[in-house]
């Protein structure tokens, strides 16, 4: 019985909540994540130190990536990244100022100016000895459901970012993503605030019960109650691209690729609720990408030129 049992446990991942499901294999680097001959080169900025008021008593940091065919007299595309030393790093598994840098370049995905931010450190000085290592206020912030971390985006950041460049006021034309609890953090923020963000990257998304207070005391709503309001609240017009592996975390706070599949399902029903009832309004927009991958940024990474190229196509 328990090797019958073993066998059960490995097989189950390979099956969708309904019916099976196509899991990709073999995600790699793209040439997309490399630096081509031809291709104009942007800049990469900063890291420039912010302190923010909404999140009292954090510092965090931010880079910018300019790409070469910006003009400050046209509006700019906008992404912004969550753990953006990770998305930065030109050796790690995101490289997302390369990708843009190609894309753009290949008209795959329109002028755009990426915001690469950390989370905020409980200190005064961001400390120098992190480097990839996580803040200590990233799961206050990355994991909470309310909207604090989208008022901080939307009413700090792009204020400061806006100084100096010119970008969009088109939702339609504002990314945000992010892997883990980064991936739900961008979720958050497009849910709270659609009116200028509608384009969600969520990679190995973190919608699981993780979201304590400092003081250890639970929240009220953690990312494992989406699923239940995306079915009873009015739709979002948010266009999502999520991607999530058969060999995610499942720990005490949830099972992360289970939680993704429920996500992928409560927007399914609101659409086909929505179809039923003839709501002409907004519907989810939504593409998965299932893989044998844990959860880590390899696969996320290695699909942000295919996931950043759907976001920006046409919507059939």
């Amino acid at each position: 019985m328990k090797i019958r049992f073993f066998i059960a446990f490995l097989i189950l991942p390979a099956f969708a909540l309904n019916g099976q499901m196509e899991v990709r294999t073999g995600i790699e680097l793209t040439p997309d994540h490399f630096q081509q001959d031809g291709v104009p080169r942007g800049e990469l900025k900063g890291p420039f130190s912010f302190h923010s008021r909404i999140i009292e008593g954090t510092v965090r940091q931010y880079w910018i990536f300019v790409p070469a065919q910006y003009q400050a007299s046209k509006p700019a595309s906008l992404l912004v990244f969550q753990d953006g030393n990770r998305a930065t790093n030109p050796q790690g598994s995101i490289r997302a100022p390369q990708v843009m840098e190609n894309l753009i370049a290949k008209g795959e995905m329109p002028v755009t100016i990426g915001i690469f931010i950390t989370p905020g450190n409980r200190s005064d000085i961001y400390p120098d000895s992190l480097g990839s290592r996580n803040p200590n206020n990233r799961a206050q912030e990355y994991d909470m459901m309310d909207d604090r971390y989208a008022r901080f985006i939307v009413d700090e950041m792009l204020p400061e970012v806006s100084k100096h460049y010119n970008l969009t006021d088109d939702p339609n034309q504002r990314a945000i993503g992010g892997s883990s609890s980064g991936a739900i953090a961008a979720f958050t923020v497009a849910w709270h605030r659609p009116d200028v963000f509608r384009k969600v990257y969520s990679g190995i998304g973190s919608y699981v019960s993780i979201g304590f207070r400092p003081d250890e005391t639970p929240i009220k709503l953690g990312g494992q109650d989406y699923p239940a309001l995306i079915r009873r609240e009015p739709i979002r017009p948010i266009r999502i691209f999520i991607q999530d592996g058969i060999y995610d975390l499942s720990n005490r706070w949830g099972d992360w690729f289970l939680a993704n599949q429920q996500m992928v399902s409560a927007m399914k029903y609101a659409n086909e609720e929505a179809n039923k009832n003839s709501n002409s309004g907004a519907r989810y927009e939504v593409t998965t990408v299932w893989t044998d991958g844990v959860h880590s940024d390899k696969h996320p990474g290695a699909l942000l030129p295919e996931g950043l190229k759907w976001l920006w196509a046409d919507p059939k």
